[in-house]
């Protein structure tokens, strides 16, 4: 008889999931819980995951080759890449199967986070100085000259460790790619020096880096993907570029994007989505005092104590440090469902129904404007969670089809265009 446990990497913040976990541990009334509200379902979900006593070897949890992921035909999802003239070719269309052992959105949610492992990958990180005395870090993955360039970012108060970018940078090595994980202000472990930090809709570090790489590396097609925020991010860029998009931009693919930053807000403040806010909350109220103690101007250091939403928190912080009236006029300039219509890139836009930070309302409407830019390639699923989109009939293999099913649409949209020389930017 095997004894089975669950093991928890002491590098990751387990708050989350301890606070979860305890919950279902004390069997609280659900409906008397006054700072996460659940619903019985979720309870019921996080009680199996008390239950549930399987120690996972490391090895078991590294990233394996398609073939082993659960993949059915889907008639109903439009998500192959279109073309540089924006017309789609036929190809099959693969999706996946939710893993059984993860049931409901949070499990799928959490489950990369605490219980993935991935294999050392080598990388060097690289410091770049900006044009306003700051620094970027990039986390650089090497390949042979004209291979294709992956440029990578991340979501919400992410890092080098997050689960899914180094899913991402493990595409790439199984391919052959260059890659670039772009680490935005104070991301990298060290506190950026400017009196400014990130947010969803900052462009401008994204452009300048995109043209340092594009000069650095002169002759290699790139490919883009942004998660979360930093999909929020991309899309806004690509937007932005419309028609004058630099040509040796092949493809991108954003996954789990927050499209609507004020519906969205709302949506993280309700139920068991209060466990994730009060997560970022932690870590983004953390980095602000930091800063304060050496630009005390900066913000008021009772409103940033205060906060207790990240409605809050941007319109105390994010909002006035980057030049915004208020989180309304943050959310409302930022929010990248205003720009995906001007797109001309070849995108896919990968998100699941059940996203516990996006109210389904917001994919419709985003559906919607895609249908109208032929640009645009849709994968909606219904099961997935937020950035997380396991698969696999076995715990002890499981599959992640979001970097998976990116990697496969760059991939396509690479074997599409015209096997000519690309010009080097003027």
């Amino acid at each position: 008889m095997i004894s089975f446990r669950f093991t928890i990497d002491q590098c990751a913040h387990t708050e989350p999931l301890r606070e979860s976990f305890e919950l279902a541990r004390r069997r609280c009334s659900l409906g008397k819980i006054d700072e996460v509200s659940l619903h019985a379902p979720l309870g019921e979900e996080a009680e199996r995951l008390t239950r549930v006593s399987v120690f996972l070897d490391p090895k078991d949890l590294y990233f394996h080759d398609a073939e082993e992921a659960i993949v059915i035909p889907d008639a109903n999802t439009d998500s192959t890449p279109p073309t540089r003239n924006g017309k789609f070719t036929s190809m099959g269309v693969r999706t996946y199967s939710p893993a059984w052992w993860l049931p409901g959105p949070h499990a799928r949610t959490i489950w990369g986070r605490f219980f993935r492992r991935t294999p050392p990958l080598a990388t060097r990180v690289e410091r770049w100085e900006t044009d306003d005395g700051d620094f970027i870090d990039l986390v650089r993955l090497e390949a042979p000259p004209g291979r294709p360039h992956l440029v990578i970012l991340h979501g919400l108060e992410g890092t080098a460790r997050s689960h899914y970018a180094r899913g991402l940078l493990l595409e790439a090595v199984r391919r052959g790619w260059a890659a670039d994980l772009l680490l935005f202000r104070g991301c990298s472990g060290e506190p950026n020096r400017a009196p400014r930090f990130y947010h969803s809709g900052d462009t401008a570090d994204l452009n300048a880096v995109a043209r340092r790489l594009f000069a650095i590396d002169p002759i290699s097609p790139f490919l883009f993907v942004g998660v979360s925020l930093g999909g929020n991010v991309l899309l806004k860029w690509l937007g932005e570029s419309g028609e004058s998009v630099n040509r040796r931009v092949i493809a991108a693919a954003a996954v789990s994007v927050p499209f609507d930053l004020a519906r969205a807000s709302r949506h993280i403040d309700r139920g068991f989505s209060r466990v994730y806010q009060r997560h970022f909350l932690r870590s983004l109220r953390k980095k602000a005092l930091a800063k304060l103690e050496r630009y005390p101007e900066l913000a008021a250091r009772e409103r940033v104590l205060s906060a207790r939403t990240l409605y809050e928190f941007d319109d105390a912080v994010t909002a006035p440090v980057h030049g915004f009236a208020d989180a309304d006029d943050y959310y409302t300039r930022s929010s990248s469902i205003r720009f995906l219509s001007r797109i001309r890139v070849a995108t896919l836009l990968l998100s699941a129904v059940d996203d516990p930070f996006l109210p389904t309302e917001v994919l419709e409407q985003v559906r919607g404007v895609a249908r109208g830019n032929p640009y645009i390639a849709v994968e909606f699923l219904a099961k997935g969670g937020h950035v997380g989109f396991v698969s696999g009939q076995n715990p002890f293999r499981p599959f992640y089809y979001a970097e998976w099913r990116v990697a496969e649409f760059l991939e396509r949209a690479i074997a599409m265009i015209d096997r000519v020389p690309i010009a080097a930017p003027p």
